[in-house]
């Protein structure tokens, strides 16, 4: 994996603290950094520098994180959340039997059993809108609430929650506030014009798998008691700290990183991502696979504090083979995602957690029988639908709707900037907060143009 993907200067990126402490040299990797114990303290150097650009009105938060739950590839509304059994074989397929939910009047798609036992702990938007059928542009759109195309390249939510909930604003945890499980898309700068300091942690490694492998924090092969060692020889060999014990800062400071580096790899911060401290029965029923042991992650990292945090779930392109692959993929999301929020519900998560689960678009609601696609779905970014839950948002509700055969917004279209603004509204970003933009220009967090049909679940 790319190493640049988590350049935040607190956590991961140390050139600028180097420069600060005199002691630059060529580039270090991640793993580099956190094994010589580069880690943290440095960062706060930079701290003042960007503290002014979060100021805001002071609004009163109802959610402290945000969970997303990234369907990556684009899955479909009609399978999912806004069944159309009446429309026919040709936009069913044999996914033609919808779930009546613990909501009158709601009914979701038929492979998804737990979630129709969970609907009165969320809300669904089934007149998301944007008209654009590009996984690059539809992407950037429902992660910035920006439309691709223009002279910035703005930040995803998630990096300016990083900015208004994160080191600049008080946040003190050694995890970073911003991280995604398990890979970055790759289909947009999440940090945009914010620069790398707001960019994400994105793990690697697999939570399903018998050891979580988070890279630059738990070593494939090592065990803690190796990692251990290994930090006794280096204190051994360092012969240089030693001898220069005269109070100087920069060996303090650099001390104190190396202090906060090895709590991340073998104390308690570390130990999060450690997913055999959990109880068997929990685990299973997150399901044993990489989605839903990621949705387990998600609750422990937000138990934690951590602002916000990205399930990059793939699979969901399904141009071909979409109802064999929709019976593989519905039983996990429905098994993580229904977990996820009672279980959020049961430990009182999740009034302060927002969960939001949809991708960059729908797909064709008539499916493509005819060769090469054979029964599969494409690209449709006129209507989909998008799940919300928690952090404040009203559960058991629908907003908007589509047609009869979901190839049309009946009624007023939810934009994802309307999306976006509510959920800043829930972590309390002022709608008069601004970004801080490398020439100075006055941007407002809160993307020009957000309206207010999602006021009906607030």
């Amino acid at each position: 994996m790319s190493l640049h993907h988590s350049e935040d200067p607190r956590l991961w990126n140390f050139e600028h603290e180097l420069h600060a402490l005199g002691l630059a040299g060529g580039p270090m990797s991640r793993r580099d950094a956190i094994r010589l114990g580069l880690l943290g303290s440095a960062g706060l150097l930079l701290g003042s520098r960007y503290a002014s650009a979060a100021q805001s009105a002071p609004v009163a938060p109802r959610a402290r994180s945000v969970i997303q739950i990234w369907l990556w590839g684009g899955p479909c509304h009609l399978d999912t959340f806004d069944p159309k059994p009446d429309a026919g074989s040709d936009y069913t397929g044999p996914l033609n039997k919808p779930l009546a939910t613990n909501v009158a009047g709601i009914r979701i798609g038929e492979l998804l059993p737990q979630l129709a036992r969970q609907a009165d702990k969320y809300s669904l938007i089934r007149s998301m809108s944007h008209n654009v059928n590009s996984h690059e542009t539809a992407s950037y759109l429902v992660q910035t609430g920006q439309a691709a195309g223009g002279r910035d390249v703005f930040p995803g939510v998630g990096s300016v929650v990083s900015l208004f909930k994160g080191y600049d604003s008080g946040y003190q945890g050694l995890l970073p506030p911003y991280i995604v499980l398990t890979e970055l898309q790759g289909r947009f700068s999440e940090a945009g014009f914010l620069g790398s300091r707001y960019k994400p942690f994105a793990t690697g490694g697999d939570p399903g798998a018998a050891r979580f492998v988070v890279e630059g924090v738990v070593a494939p092969g090592i065990n803690d008691a190796q990692q251990r060692a290994r930090r006794d020889l280096l204190h051994r060999l360092n012969t240089f700290e030693r001898a220069q014990r005269s109070g100087d800062p920069r060996l303090a400071a650099l001390a104190q990183c190396e202090s906060e580096a090895y709590e991340m790899i073998l104390g308690d911060a570390g130990k999060v991502f450690d997913l055999s401290t959990e109880n068997d029965a929990v685990r299973e029923r997150y399901g044993r696979n990489t989605f839903g042991q990621s949705c387990l992650m998600a609750r422990r990292l937000v138990e934690k504090g951590v602002p916000y945090v990205t399930i990059n779930y793939k699979g969901w392109d399904t141009h071909k083979q979409h109802f064999q692959i929709m019976r593989r993929q519905l039983p996990e999301l429905d098994r993580g995602l229904a977990t996820l929020l009672e279980d959020l519900s049961q430990r009182g998560l999740l009034d302060s957690t927002v969960v939001w689960a949809g991708g960059e678009f729908g797909r064709t609601p008539k499916v493509l029988w005819e060769a090469p696609w054979n029964g599969g779905r494409g690209h449709y970014g006129k209507v989909f639908s998008t799940l919300i839950a928690g952090g404040g948002f009203r559960g058991g509700s629908v907003v908007g709707g589509s047609d009869a055969r979901g190839e049309e917004v009946d009624g007023q279209p939810v934009h994802p900037a309307d999306l976006i603004a509510s959920i800043y509204g829930q972590l309390g970003i002022s709608t008069e907060a601004h970004l801080p933009h490398p020439e100075g220009l006055k941007i407002r967090a809160v993307p020009v143009g957000a309206g207010g049909p999602l006021r009906a679940i607030l």
